[in-house]
């Protein structure tokens, strides 16, 4: 099976989702353009548990619309997930995997510095106290939205005005999934945003030591998921035990349905 090359537009198609072709460094190099530009664009970093949201039966739902067109407008899509990479392997897909923890932890340590500003949607009340700690030469402002605040059309506007009302070059969403994606969303559709948004999920909370990462030759095996499960599984064994495996019947699914549009009919 030959390898599946990246299109004309620096995409790789694989479960009906174009993700980034681009290497590590070439997505570094991106986001530092992007944080110098006028307007507003923003990445997103899809898992396993995003394309299972995506990919829901979720009844028309406005919710999965909105998570479906905020992926669909994103300037990037990085595989954030060595089982999405490993799936699409054995379709002769090379995903270059771009996990969105080590590219926040990058950011802040290879492309901050004196007199940048970071705004971040999320976190606590010592969230950037603790980060301005670790990084003194970095500006930071903070937008803490109430839980649930996909489902408060107040709390989104307030989080829209607060992105658009700030002049940083990196904006983090750090709201899960799919609250940060269809935030960033709504602040595209707005003129006067500006930067690059990175809806980062969990990255702040590793950054600054209250989630410990999984050792590497688990992230090498594609195991990250278990150390994450067994870490805390109160809140994620649904995620992982019960909504995570129906990825490989999406898999299945997108392979049968390739293969009938190949095959011709007699």
């Amino acid at each position: 099976m030959p390898i599946e090359q990246a299109g004309a537009s620096g995409s790789l198609s694989f479960l009906d989702l174009e993700f980034s072709a681009l290497s590590f460094d070439a997505v570094l190099a991106d986001i530092a353009a992007r944080a110098r530009r006028s307007g507003f664009s923003y990445i997103v970093t899809p898992n396993v548990d995003h394309v299972v949201k995506l990919r829901a039966k979720a009844g028309g739902s406005a919710a999965h619309a909105a998570f479906s067109k905020a992926y669909d407008a994103a300037a990037l899509r990085l595989c954030d997930s060595r089982i999405l990479a490993g799936l699409a392997a054995l379709f002769a897909i090379r995903l270059p995997v771009v996990p969105g923890s080590d590219l926040t932890a990058v950011i802040f340590r290879n492309l901050l510095g004196p007199g940048d500003r970071v705004a971040i949607i999320g976190g606590n009340t010592r969230t950037i106290v603790r980060l301005a700690t670790l990084y003194p030469d970095v500006s930071f402002v903070q937008h803490i939205p109430p839980m649930g605040m996909l489902s408060q059309p107040v709390a989104m506007k307030a989080a829209e005005d607060f992105v658009c009302a700030q002049d940083t070059g990196i904006i983090l969403f750090a709201t899960g999934a799919p609250q940060s994606e269809i935030l960033a969303h709504r602040c595209l559709e707005r003129s006067e945003a500006s930067g690059v948004g990175l809806c980062i999920g969990a990255s702040i909370d590793f950054l600054l030591g209250d989630q410990n990462r999984a050792p590497k030759w688990m992230q090498r095996l594609g195991l990250e998921w278990a150390h994450r499960l067994a870490s805390n599984p109160a809140r994620l064994w649904r995620r992982y035990l019960v909504e995570g495996p129906r990825i490989f019947l999406i898999v299945a699914q997108w392979w049968w349905i390739r293969r009938k549009k190949r095959v011709p009919t007699a």
